[in-house]
């Protein structure tokens, strides 16, 4: 079987693939604590995380989730330091949101202190705290791992 071809979107972005990934992954945990992104409760249960690539097999980025009933927090979407800047995020997020939906998730939440505008453009919109269900603030993530300054975000998933 041979290696398909890097295939281009209109806008020039690569299509990408996923595929899951331990949440031990040495390449997962490294590239997470090169971005300053929470690495320490990953192996915790419920958490489910992929690896992303283009279609040729070229590794892009990681990204993952923690499944509360309908709600999901979107955690460590992280584009790799080599493709940084060429609009694989915007791709990665899409696929991710995809899965969630695929394990129930009909409304998203995530907490960002870096990329506020880049979720803002994908739909994304601030919230206080309190409007988050009680589920999504236990996480250690809402709880512990990210400081009161980051910022909550919110969007609705549908397909």
């Amino acid at each position: 079987m041979t290696t398909p071809p890097e295939i281009e979107k209109e806008e020039g972005v690569p299509f990408l693939k996923d595929a899951p990934v331990a949440p031990a992954d040495p390449a997962l945990v490294a590239n997470l604590q090169a971005a300053n992104l929470p690495a320490d409760d990953l192996a915790e249960p419920g958490r489910t995380f992929f690896a992303y690539e283009t279609l040729d097999g070229r590794p892009v980025g990681f990204g993952g989730y923690e499944l509360q009933g309908e709600h999901v927090l979107i955690r460590s979407v992280v584009v790799l330091p080599e493709v940084r800047g060429k609009r694989i995020g915007r791709n990665i997020l899409p696929l991710l949101l995809f899965r969630a939906h695929e394990a129930g998730a009909k409304r998203a939440w995530l907490l960002t202190t870096s990329a506020p505008d880049f979720f803002y453009r994908a739909g994304f919109k601030p919230v206080e705290r309190t409007e988050a269900p009680a589920s999504i603030l236990a996480t250690r993530q809402a709880s512990s791992l990210c400081p009161a300054s980051a910022v909550l975000m919110t969007r609705e998933i549908s397909f």
